[in-house]
């Protein structure tokens, strides 16, 4: 059960990080996602962010940084609720 729980949270984390990137392709919605700006249909949540600022060129590099960020950081809460 673990397992299949560790497959479903990888997946979920996958697609988040897909929509993050520059690269989604699907539109899943009409408008913004509860009205947030930054949930968009198109995604480029990191290229949106950065938008206007000095950051913006290097919109991918950041996306890069954020994902090994927040899956080291699910790794590690992972390690310590499932130990063994």
């Amino acid at each position: 059960m673990v397992r299949v729980l560790g497959v479903i949270l990888a997946a979920a984390l996958a697609a988040l990080a897909l929509y993050a990137s520059r690269f989604w392709l699907w539109r899943l919605w009409e408008g913004n996602l509860g009205g947030v700006e930054l949930l968009r249909p198109q995604g480029g949540v990191v290229r949106q962010a950065a938008r206007g600022t000095e950051a913006a060129p290097y919109d991918i590099v950041l996306w890069a940084i954020g994902a090994f960020l927040v899956l080291s950081l699910v790794q590690w809460v992972w390690g310590r609720v499932f130990r063994g």
